[in-house]
């Protein structure tokens, strides 16, 4: 049942290489966006500060409440035939890992800036105060106290995303990447077994995700011993 590992563990192993590279690229990317659109809904004073939120609410609603593989498509298929370009690779980086990543990283980027503006709102209020008397500015103390603290508290959900992203990374597949399950399927396509491939591909997810929420325990931990 298993031993088309001996002569299909390349294409697996390769596969399994390309899923944490953009499950890596998607966190980070997500991440930053996160925390971008968190700082500016943070400081939301003005008519423009007003209208930021305002187009951030709707980016997080859209994102957060439509299909991931329909905002894939989106990206793949809806907007070159609209803007009537064609998409290529970039250098020796796939025109499909680099359309993967941008609508992961999009996707992401809205569940990560909600997980931070509840991070940031249970900094204590009194925070923001304490580092305007010491004459830091608004953004001075939002990126020198709020911040911080505000990460120490959102890494489990942090840690959790990435988890999430590592799963839903398969369905890039769909767009033809070469990650782990679109090689577990041209695997299972010349071998005819379907179940051993698929439990293979299985474990090495779990195997994946398993090791991440360890690494993200650990980190927390030393975060909290340095506290």
């Amino acid at each position: 049942m298993f031993d088309f590992i001996i002569d299909y563990y390349p294409m697996l192993l390769k596969g399994t290489g390309i899923t944490i590279l953009l499950a890596l690229l998607t966190v980070v990317s997500g991440t930053l966006i996160g925390i971008l659109i968190s700082i500016l809904r943070f400081n939301n004073k003005g008519i423009i500060g007003k209208l930021l939120n305002k187009l951030a609410d709707a980016y997080i609603a859209f994102f957060r409440g439509t299909p991931l593989m329909i905002q894939l498509f989106i990206f793949w298929f809806g907007i070159p035939q609209l803007c009537g370009i064609r998409l290529k690779p970039v250098g020796f980086i796939p025109a499909e890992f680099i359309v993967g990543a941008i609508a992961l990283a999009i996707n992401s980027g809205a569940y990560v800036t909600e997980i931070f503006r509840a991070g940031i709102q249970a900094v204590e209020v009194g925070q923001m105060e304490a580092g305007r008397s010491l004459g830091l500015s608004e953004r001075q103390t939002l990126k020198h106290i709020i911040l911080p603290q505000a990460i120490k508290n959102v890494l489990p959900a942090l840690g959790n995303e990435f988890v999430v992203i590592i799963k839903e990374s398969a369905i890039v597949s769909v767009i033809g990447l070469a990650d782990l399950m679109y090689n577990a399927d041209k695997v299972t396509a010349a071998t005819f077994n379907a179940f051993g491939v698929y439990i293979v591909a299985a474990l090495i997810y779990f195997l994946l995700t398993s090791g991440c929420s360890k690494l993200v325990t650990i980190f927390e931990r030393r975060l909290q011993q340095d506290a």
